[in-house]
């Protein structure tokens, strides 16, 4: 992605973020729909138990948390390198993300099938869901939302009106809110890898650079004002799954706060 044009003046300094939503934009996320709005399953019984003292999950167990590869601060690792345009160092981030985590993705997908994940969960009462041709929020099976999320994706990045390679080529203006929205989706994507299959990370001995991958994507988000930690909120403002990750990272000093 060493092609990405320098385009200054469109996100100017880290943690700048947009304020409001352009409207007019749909042709960026044709012919897919764009992904659709977080929210959740009301919580059952069962689920209000499990978070209000059930077993924690694996990847919130020693020794499991503090895998890794990467020891020390995440600051130096993403912030932009001296000269090279914001706009650029976000695209080539969320470049390499989307490829690492769907590397990541392939090596789960005889785990994450229409059997195993009949919804797109990321916690006891959280279900991403996708709009249908008439824009109704509907649940789908996680490997069918996670392909069209990684479909509309690859169409993002392949667009030269959104990701410009070519000399003479800006950035749009909307490019900010675009980043925005193609990092909450590839958040969901890791909040279902761990919720539903970091027992499978586990048993391929990966956990370490799965957490690595996902500490440097929180401690990018962070510092470009990308992260909303809300898409992991219930209705009643409880954080569930790698929003508590996210948070006790922090306490141990593996992100910063």
């Amino acid at each position: 992605m060493s092609g990405f044009l320098n385009s200054i003046g469109r996100l100017r300094a880290p943690k700048r973020s947009p304020t409001t939503t352009p409207t007019g934009q749909t042709g960026f996320f044709d012919p897919l729909p764009s992904p659709g709005l977080e929210f959740t399953s009301p919580p059952t019984t069962t689920a209000s138990s499990t978070l209000s003292g059930g077993p924690k999950p694996l990847y919130l167990c020693q020794p499991f948390i503090k895998a890794a590869l990467v020891k020390g601060s995440f600051k130096t690792i993403v912030t932009p390198p001296k000269y090279v345009d914001v706009n650029e160092w976000v695209a080539i981030n969320l470049f390499d993300f989307y490829h690492n985590l769907n590397h990541f993705y392939g090596a789960l997908t005889d785990f994450c099938t229409l059997q195993n994940c009949p919804t797109m969960s990321a916690g006891p009462t959280l279900n991403f869901l996708w709009p249908d041709q008439n824009q109704r929020l509907v649940s789908l099976p996680a490997p069918t939302y996670i392909d069209f999320v990684m479909s509309w994706l690859q169409k993002l990045l392949d667009d030269e009106n959104v990701f410009p390679t070519k000399s003479g080529r800006d950035f749009p203006s909307s490019f900010a809110y675009t980043a925005k929205h193609i990092y909450k989706h590839l958040f969901r994507i890791f909040a279902h890898l761990y919720h539903a299959h970091f027992e499978q990370i586990v048993h391929l001995s990966v956990e370490a650079h799965f957490n690595s991958l996902f500490a440097h994507f929180l401690a990018f988000g962070k510092e470009f004002d990308l992260l909303v930690v809300k898409d992991l909120m219930t209705p009643q403002g409880m954080g569930q799954g790698v929003s508590e990750l996210g948070e006790r990272w922090r306490e141990m000093g593996i992100l910063e706060s």
